[in-house]
């Protein structure tokens, strides 16, 4: 959780002066690359047929998704204001846990979920200058292709590992990662600053591999839908380093809605 904190904050340094395009294909190659050493290391087995597609579709929540949307949203907000759309991941996540039949929640579970949801849309909705910013949408995509990235992949890590995972479905995405990274390279490397590429590198490291070496495991553990509640604590520590890191002002309209998204989630994690 605290790895994934920093991201946000990171991929907004990032995108100040790098292409989200690039930010999200290169994160991916970088990541890959450490994927393939780890698998040679452990001399891993190739995952059986059956997991290959639970692998693609982690694939596309974690490594494609969440990183393209997330860099997208962040070229035109701070991070302090999408920071509060990962209250929404728990949720999220515990949705396609049920889904795939991974959990079960009880029905009072979805009647605090849907409160969460309304809360975050409502301050989207009202930040935005009561509409709807392209930002937004950007971010919402992001957390649903999150989330299902999340539950496919601590269903793989029952049987594979969180190690194998992970590497894995970098592997599969290395493909694309490769061609991105060569169609959007920046033309002028020189001109991006120091900063800008210390939050690519942080994304691409800690980000995109070394958190869900932990994430994973945790979530097989305790299942998807309980231990996803930590995520809430990610908000505030996202929300501090935005404004720590970046200087970025966090209103108390902000930090409110964050609180009371805590309050919905923990409840539902109450009754799941």
């Amino acid at each position: 959780m605290l790895i994934f904190s920093a991201s946000l904050p990171a991929t907004r340094v990032a995108v100040e002066a790098l292409d989200p395009w690039f930010v999200t294909a290169g994160r991916a190659l970088i990541a890959g690359l450490l994927a393939v050493g780890a698998l040679l290391v452990l001399r891993a087995p190739l995952p059986a047929r059956a997991d290959w597609r639970d692998l693609a579709l982690a694939a596309f929540g974690v490594v494609v998704g969440f990183p393209l949307f997330s860099a997208l949203a962040l070229k035109f907000v701070p991070a302090s204001h999408v920071i509060p759309f990962n209250g929404l991941l728990p949720l999220a996540t515990a949705g396609f846990a049920a889904l795939i039949g991974q959990d079960r929640p009880r029905p009072l579970f979805w009647v605090f979920a849907v409160m969460g949801s309304g809360l975050v849309a409502g301050y989207a909705w009202v930040s935005g200058g009561l509409e709807f910013e392209l930002a937004d949408l950007f971010m919402l995509a992001a957390i649903v292709t999150c989330g299902m990235g999340y539950a496919y992949g601590s269903r793989l890590t029952k049987r594979l590992g969180s190690v194998a995972v992970i590497s894995w479905a970098l592997v599969v995405s290395l493909p694309l990662a490769v061609v991105g990274s060569v169609l959007f390279w920046p033309a002028t490397i020189a001109s991006a600053p120091a900063s800008a590429w210390a939050g690519f590198a942080y994304v691409s490291v800690f980000s995109m591999f070394v958190g869900f070496l932990f994430w994973y495991r945790g979530l097989a553990l305790g299942g998807a839908a309980r231990v996803g509640q930590v995520q809430l604590l990610q908000v505030f520590a996202g929300l501090g380093l935005a404004a720590l890191l970046l200087g970025e002002p966090v209103g108390v309209g902000t930090w409110a809605v964050a609180a009371g998204v805590v309050v919905s989630v923990f409840a539902a994690k109450r009754v799941a």
